[in-house]
């Protein structure tokens, strides 16, 4: 019942088959392989880009950060919503990188900007000499609240940033997981939407460390492998990351281990509103995370029942044992229905003693 993380899950057993597979032998290092070129040209194929600049990094950190950095100039400013992973946990690292470009927080509901909330933060900025000037907007799908943004809703949100001259980045940690729910082609979700540069994440949904970062106008590659470089995330032993990419992208791997995490997120979701409690989600759940509000009382006996792996926000100690908490639950690759099920059957009996 290890619901804390996507992050805190196995890597695929044919990932860590296809890193033992490239271990073989001897490989020109830093990328310099065919391997990693033909990872890069399957990934150009699935987002239907022949012309994209593809690089790998280890961590999602490093491929936000070196994505915007690159987008972005140090006297500007970059849009996301307050709840954005660069914004709450990525330490800085997006101002480090861009030698001190800032964040700007775009209202938003369910985690998720919209092109009107993003039409008002702009205005607010770009003033004299005096002000941070405009400078790129990020969203993120699956959002952090569990929420995922239709292509739609991103090209309303390219639309409006592209009337000020700015370009666009997807913070795509879980990019396969919003792609299993929206049921639309890459392409779709990312460049005809007008998004211009992507974070295609890995480690969440099978890998070990690797991930990809996409700029679909590679006028910016060169500057973008400099900063990789000078960031200290350019492998010697490059083939480590290639191969991950490589057993994650075969036979759609990635789109099977993706549709299985969120699958077992809808059975617990199904679960929860069975137990009577389909009004606490903070946002309609919508892929393989998800937020609900609970009393303490519920989560601490839950918690006694042995559901101990899953993050909640506030103390279990409190004094008030009807404060409401929230608990976030997140499904991987690896959830299995006896374990969804057997949360249920403890969350079931929690309620019906009266905890809820």
């Amino acid at each position: 019942m290890f619901f804390a993380s996507d992050n805190s899950g196995p890597a695929h057993p044919a990932i860590m088959q296809a890193m033992v597979d490239a271990n073989e032998g001897y490989l020109m290092g830093y990328g310099q392989d065919d391997l990693t070129h033909a990872v890069q040209a399957r990934i150009r194929q699935i987002f239907e880009a022949p012309r994209a600049a593809v690089h790998l990094v280890s961590t999602g950190t490093a491929a936000n950060a070196l994505l915007l950095a690159t987008l972005s100039h140090p006297w500007e400013t970059i849009f996301c919503t307050p709840e954005s992973h660069i914004s709450e946990d990525e330490c800085n690292a997006v101002e480090a990188m861009s030698g001190g470009a800032s964040l700007s927080h775009v209202r938003s509901v369910g985690a998720k900007m919209t092109a009107e909330t993003l039409a008002d933060a702009l205005e607010t900025r770009g003033g004299g000499v005096h002000s941070p000037q405009r400078g790129p907007v990020s969203l993120t799908s699956v959002t952090e609240l569990g929420t995922v943004y239709s292509p739609a809703e991103i090209a309303g949100i390219t639309e409006v940033a592209g009337a000020y001259g700015l370009r666009t980045h997807l913070d795509g940690a879980r990019f396969a997981n919003a792609l299993s729910v929206l049921g639309c082609t890459p392409a779709e979700m990312t460049w005809k939407a007008g998004i211009d540069a992507v974070s295609f994440g890995g480690t969440k949904n099978g890998c070990l460390a690797a991930e990809a970062c996409i700029q679909f106008d590679p006028e910016d590659s060169w500057q973008l492998e400099l900063r990789r470089k000078r960031a200290g995330h350019l492998f010697s032993k490059h083939r480590t990351l290639s191969a991950q990419m490589q057993g994650y992208l075969a036979d759609d791997l990635w789109l099977e281990l993706a549709g299985h995490a969120n699958r077992a997120c809808a059975r617990l979701v199904d679960g929860i509103r069975a137990a009577g409690l389909g009004d606490s989600f903070v946002a309609e759940p919508q892929a393989n995370m998800i937020f609900v509000r609970w009393p303490r009382r519920l989560h601490a006996a839950l918690k006694a029942a042995g559901a101990t792996y899953y993050i909640t926000e506030g103390s279990l100690e409190g004094a008030d044992p009807d404060a409401l908490l929230t608990g976030r639950f997140v499904c991987d690759w690896s959830m299995t229905d006896t374990a969804v099920d057997t949360f249920i059957s403890h969350l079931t009996q929690a309620v019906a003693s009266g905890a809820a």
